[in-house]
């Protein structure tokens, strides 16, 4: 699909501080701030009116699936409003703080931790089987050790490259850090500008350096909630990423708008995206172009990782049909109903019991994100993760242009995060 959830949904840090000031205008002390009437869900269908947020293309398309919902459940109305990416926080921070917000609504990933802290989610019930679902989905619904939402559908990050040049190169796709570099020279030796694309500054430059840090070894936070950034593995996993760059093997500076082009064009022969970017290719290109690239998971090193976003469901606090609108959530997530979303929005299930039906399983373009989703990973969901994150896009930024040692970067990330802090005291 052509979109960047993770982009668009990212809060910033004053969004934040604007939604804690209106905390103390809107809603009053007894709102609720868990889920103790909703800890687990009634039997018998859903009943009333369920209102339902979405944002971006999920929101143009969600009605169908409401409709199913309400043919399931007679005596229930569901009404979806779509909600632009771009206008979704200020909307939800404004309506959390008023009262007035819908029953459920779709959040990014990224974005819980905040709208937890302004009290405005309800825990998940218990009989939610975590299990289910992917682990690291599963990890981004939890603040603080309660978890307030249900993964819907997920992305991760993946390497495209030019088949035809790998095979002109005799290559086979990369499995190894050492594996992706000699691909990158063989694929710029075959004929490409640059052999591999990576992110190198601007908004969410951490989020596709990460997954190499974690390949690393490193961890973000400790289990005592301590940030451990200043480590050998944060060390060499710069030394890594940057050396793409040093070397020449990726551009300086990427232009994210002319990446797909250049893709095309055979001027570069890899890149790091998600799922919406085939789309993308195929577009631009034609269906024809399908045959020219192929995609694999990023390479390992010490083990493997790759970033997981995608966006939740999750029910307000002061929902006023809490019931049915977690019965909507529960139908949303039901392994069936993914692969049929699936099959409307070519979202990514969450469930992890919905990658067998064959709509899934049978279609290699699509079945080798599964794999990659097993292992893929979050960052910590902490209302003051976007702050943090901010930092580091800066300090990688310095790595990159060679202006900042990777061992003096790492020690500059650890004392940025810990001067912020996770907001969780």
């Amino acid at each position: 699909m052509n979109r960047t959830p993770r982009l668009a949904a990212a809060a910033t840090a004053s969004t934040l501080t604007l939604a804690l000031a209106l905390t103390g205008c809107g809603r009053s002390d007894e709102a609720g701030t868990t889920a103790d009437s909703s800890s687990t869900i009634s039997e018998g269908p859903a009943t009333g009116t369920v209102e339902v947020w979405a944002m971006g293309t999920e929101g143009e398309l969600l009605p169908e699936l409401a409709e199913q919902f309400e043919a399931d459940n007679p005596d229930v109305t569901v009404n979806v409003t779509p909600v632009p990416w771009e206008s979704s926080t200020e909307k939800i921070n404004t309506a959390i703080a008023t009262g007035e917000v819908p029953d459920v609504m779709q959040v990014g990933t990224t974005l819980m931790s905040g709208f937890v802290g302004l009290d405005g989610l309800a825990a998940t019930p218990e009989d939610i089987d975590s299990a289910a679902f992917f682990p690291g989905a599963w990890d981004t619904t939890v603040v603080d050790g309660t978890s307030y939402g249900v993964p819907w559908y997920v992305e991760t990050r993946v390497l495209y490259y030019r088949t035809d040049l790998a095979e002109e190169a005799g290559l086979e796709a990369p499995e190894t850090w050492a594996d992706l570099t000699a691909f990158a020279a063989g694929l710029q030796d075959a004929g490409a500008d640059h052999g591999i694309a990576l992110q190198t500054r601007g908004n969410s430059t951490a989020l596709m350096y990460f997954p190499f840090y974690w390949q690393a070894g490193g961890e973000i936070l400790d289990d005592a909630g301590e940030f451990t950034l200043d480590n050998e593995a944060q060390v060499k996993a710069l030394e890594y990423y940057s050396s793409f760059m040093r070397d020449g093997l990726a551009p300086q500076v990427l232009v994210e708008d002319e990446k797909v082009q250049n893709f095309v064009d055979g001027k570069l022969g890899s890149f790091v995206s998600g799922p919406w970017e085939r789309a993308n290719l195929l577009t631009t290109a034609g269906d024809d172009f399908a045959d020219k690239f192929g995609v694999v998971p990023l390479p390992a090193d010490e083990t493997t990782a790759s970033f997981i976003g995608g966006s939740n469901l999750a029910v307000l606090a002061d929902a006023a049909n809490p019931d049915s609108a977690w019965k909507f959530v529960q139908f949303a997530t039901d392994p069936a109903t993914q692969v049929g979303w699936f099959g409307i929005s070519n979202d990514l299930p969450a469930v992890q019991a919905s990658w067998d039906d064959p709509a899934l399983a049978d279609d290699d373009a699509v079945a080798v994100y599964q794999d990659v989703l097993e292992t893929a990973r979050s960052t910590p969901a902490i209302p003051t993760w976007s702050e943090i994150e901010h930092e580091i896009d800066l300090i990688i930024e310095q790595v990159i242009a060679g202006d900042l040692s990777p061992e003096d970067a790492a020690a500059q990330m650890q004392e940025a995060a810990t001067s912020i802090g996770t907001g969780l005291d």
